[in-house]
Formats: structure tokens, C-alpha cells, sequence
């Protein structure tokens, strides 16, 4: 093989700190876009994104050049700053400091990618992925 290639696929999920609902509709296009737009300097290739007030998934095609563990850091640092500095500097916000990353087939994505995309639908009737729920407040 001339170069290298991998298919990797990465579904995120991080909570807000004590699942505080402050990723209001207010703010969440903005919230989504800096994601989008970190991820993509990561060079990661974002699918979905989604959430509800106190959370949020993500799915992308991942590099094999970055850790997962960096990737989360480097999202959620950039989104705090861009939350607390820019979006609401007058208010809290912070996430908690754990995540949840799993792998998916390719197969897979778009089964994830419809249920990352319609979080609040999947919230409101009570149909979540039972592995994907984070711990309880």
C-alpha cells in the first residue's frame, strides 16, 4: 500500500458541569458552529452534531494524527473560552471534565448520525441509546 488510509468514526458525547441546563437555544448554533469549526482544524470531518441544554454529540470521521483525549481537550477548551469570552461573559459556564467516546462501523453512521441529530426528539420521548447515558446528576 502507497499510503496510509484508515476509516475511523468517533461518536462524542460531554455534559455541561452538574448537567446545568446552559447551552440555551439562544446560544446552541453558536455552540455547535465553534465545535464544527475546531473540529475541522483538527482536521477531523464532523457528520452530526447535536444536544440538548445540558449536553452534546458529536460524530466525525477521525485522524489517526490526533489522540482522542486531545481532540475532546482541545473542543472543550476552545468552547469554553469562546462561551465564557465571547457568547455570555457574564455567566457561568463550564463543562464536566469527562466524555464519552465509542467507535462506530461505517455501517453505522447514519443510524448514529440520525439519533445525534434528533436529541431533543430522543429526550423527549425517552428512547436514548442506553449505553450513551452519561452518569446521573
Amino acid at each position: 500500500m502507497r499510503a496510509s488510509f484508515t476509516q475511523l468514526y468517533l461518536p462524542y458525547v460531554w455534559a455541561t458541569w452538574d448537567r446545568l441546563p446552559l447551552i440555551t437555544p439562544d446560544i446552541q448554533k453558536e455552540v455547535y458552529g465553534a465545535i464544527i469549526r475546531e473540529s475541522e482544524q483538527l482536521k477531523c470531518t464532523v457528520i452530526a452534531i447535536g444536544g440538548i441544554e445540558d449536553h452534546v454529540h458529536l460524530l466525525t470521521g477521525f485522524p489517526p494524527t490526533i489522540s482522542i483525549s486531545e481532540l475532546v481537550k482541545q473542543i472543550k477548551g476552545s468552547l469554553s473560552h469562546f462561551i465564557t469570552h465571547e457568547i455570555k461573559p457574564v455567566e457561568f459556564f463550564k463543562w464536566q471534565g469527562n466524555y464519552g467516546a465509542f467507535t462506530v462501523s461505517h455501517d453505522a453512521i447514519d443510524n448514529i448520525a440520525n439519533y445525534i441529530r434528533n436529541q431533543a426528539i430522543h429526550h423527549n420521548q425517552k428512547s436514548l441509546i442506553p449505553n450513551w447515558k452519561l452518569t446521573p446528576k
